[in-house]
């Protein structure tokens, strides 16, 4: 009796782990603020109240699962527009906050819903404020060793980032200013190439270019 209660109770463990770890994504994630990010307190001081009300976060799942759906090789962005400007706390720093959720077109209906959802579980208070949801076509790429990124989506978001470099310095008192917005494991701060969004449900469209508002970053949750 001992024996099979024993062995009742290490399948029961075994079972418990595996469906704890059933759940969870890893991958890449971008980000770019309408303010700078990469920046000193002074350049930061000057923007705040007046510039960063604007984001766009996206991430590129490389492997797992939620809800029991297979995210792998999916996309899915999050376009924010905020009363205040997304500081020190991020979207929660906002009185109020307006979004969409842009999800990819190569996913089914069961992962479109599970991208909805994953979305609006990672983005905050953004999350709770969709005023609309489209599927588009969405490519995604970061390279984690050059820090380079490309994000297309649709015809409404694009944006290419690479790592900041010593040209990028005004004031030699750079740092990453502000955290990402999402949470992530590994994030470097750079600069936004060209990007922006010209899409509609926002009331809003903004480009920006050259300019040092970007995150790169890596995430498991």
């Amino acid at each position: 009796m001992i024996a099979r209660i024993t062995l009742a109770a290490s399948l029961f463990l075994t079972l418990l782990a595996t469906s704890s770890f059933a759940d969870g994504v890893s991958g890449n994630y971008l980000e770019a603020r309408t303010c700078q990010v990469y920046t000193g307190p002074c350049f930061a001081n000057a923007e705040i109240g007046i510039a960063g009300k604007e984001a766009i976060m996206a991430w590129n799942i490389e492997q797992g699962q939620q809800g029991g759906v297979d995210l792998a090789g999916l996309n899915v962005v999050v376009v924010v527009a905020a009363s205040d400007t997304l500081a020190f706390r991020g979207i929660e720093d906002a009185r109020s906050v307006k979004s969409i959720i842009l999800v990819d077109r190569k996913a089914n209906a069961q992962q479109r819903a599970a991208l909805i959802e994953f979305a609006r579980r990672n983005s905050g208070k953004a999350g709770e404020s969709v005023q609309r949801i489209d599927v588009a076509p969405i490519a995604m790429n970061l390279d984690t060793t050059k820090l380079t990124g490309q994000l297309t989506a649709g015809k409404s978001v694009k944006l290419s980032t690479r790592k900041a470099n010593p040209k990028d310095c005004i004031c030699s008192n750079e740092s990453a200013y502000y955290p990402p917005l999402a949470g992530v494991d590994r994030c470097v701060a750079g600069v936004t190439i060209d990007g922006g969004f010209s899409g509609r449900g926002l009331g809003t469209q903004w480009s920006i270019p050259d300019s040092r508002s970007a995150f790169m970053a890596t995430f498991a949750y």
